[in-house]
Formats: structure tokens, sequence, C-alpha cells
């Protein structure tokens, strides 16, 4: 069995740190950092779909004032 040189040697210990960053960023299984960022994304769009919706209610009811307003000062 020969004996590997520096050079292996690097490129197995990169290798190996390597995947131990790949393993916290993808996960192994259970998620990771992605897995994280996906579930706050998602989590940060509904709240940013409620908040359209709470403005998009708010402008009727102002439109509904406001003509209301410009139908009594007609009379």
């Amino acid at each position: 069995m020969r004996m590997m040189n520096e050079f292996e040697a690097q490129v197995i210990s990169d290798l190996s740190v390597l995947k131990t960053q790949m393993n916290g960023l993808v996960g192994d299984g259970n998620g990771g950092r992605l897995a994280d960022l996906e579930r706050r994304m998602d989590r940060h769009e509904q709240s940013w779909q409620r908040a359209k919706g709470f403005v998009a209610a708010f402008s009727v009811l102002v439109t509904v004032f406001q003509v209301a307003v410009e139908a009594w000062h007609r009379h």
C-alpha cells in the first residue's frame, strides 16, 4: 500500500471540511440553514400578503367614507 503524498492529504482534508460545511448548509436530513431560510421567507411572504389585504380593506372603507361625505355635502 502506498502512502499519500502531501497534496493528496490536503485534498482529502479539504473535502472533509467541505462535506461538513455542506451538511451545515443543506442539512443531513433534518434541514439546514437553507431550510431555515425557506421557512423564514414563507413566514415573511404570509405576513406581506396579510398586510396587503388589510391595506386593501382599509382603502375600501376610506372610499366608502369619502363617498358618504360627498353625498352628505350635496344635500
